[in-house]
């Protein structure tokens, strides 16, 4: 004896080529999706983001710290963004455009500042690590009217073409004098080999460190 179930018969036609009004699968998991997802939205703006929206506020709000730094002879004390570098705190809170934003990773120099007497990339030095700290930037580097030798320098041996990156290379030059590394041209391109010129000045550079450093 056979033990198959006999199929259900299908659904009578409607006559007008229109089809069952039962919900198909694929109709049932749309509208479940689409209710949930107004639920879930709703539950959203409905709880705690318009409930207590100074939470909201201080949980988008990234941590900040008050940081108090000499700069260029100027006692500053700001508040800022933890992940803020020192360049944009020069560039961006303090207005010292001088500091070049080159490649902003550290590799070409444009950024060179003085933390306390020693060279550091700007772009790579978080503010918030510099309490206490003593900054010079290249606005610092002439008294009034009178140039800084190695500005003067520059502008003698003619060190410069497009200029973008003369700032860094400037300040740079003075750590590197500072430094007592100006015993020969080779000895300066080396210390200086961490600035990048684009523009090719580099034979006039090392004249502009050599004639500051008294060999020329």
């Amino acid at each position: 004896m056979s033990t198959e179930l006999p199929e259900p018969a299908a659904p009578p036609p409607t006559g007008d080529g229109e089809s069952s009004q039962a919900p198909t699968r694929r109709t049932f998991i749309a509208t479940s999706t689409a209710v949930g997802g107004a639920v879930v939205a709703g539950g959203v703006v409905g709880g705690t983001l318009l409930a207590d929206p100074e939470a909201a506020t201080a949980a988008e709000s990234p941590p900040s710290s008050r940081v108090s730094l000499t700069v260029n002879g100027t006692r500053h004390t700001v508040t800022v963004d933890n992940r803020t570098s020192l360049l944009d705190l020069l560039r961006e809170h303090l207005g010292l455009t001088g500091s070049k934003k080159g490649c902003n990773a550290g590799a070409c120099g444009a950024c060179t500042v003085l933390v306390d007497g020693q060279r550091h990339n700007a772009c790579l030095t978080l503010a918030v690590r510099l309490e206490a700290a003593e900054v010079t930037t290249v606005e610092g580097l002439a008294e009034g009217d009178q140039l800084h030798p190695l500005q003067q320098a520059f502008i003698d041996q003619d060190a410069f073409q497009c200029g973008y990156c003369t700032p860094g290379q400037i300040v740079s030059g003075v750590g590197c004098i500072q430094e007592g590394h100006t015993g020969s041209p080779e000895e300066i391109r080396e210390w200086m080999s961490g600035n990048i010129c684009r523009c090719g000045c580099y034979v006039k550079i090392v004249r502009a460190v050599e004639q500051t450093a008294g060999r020329k």
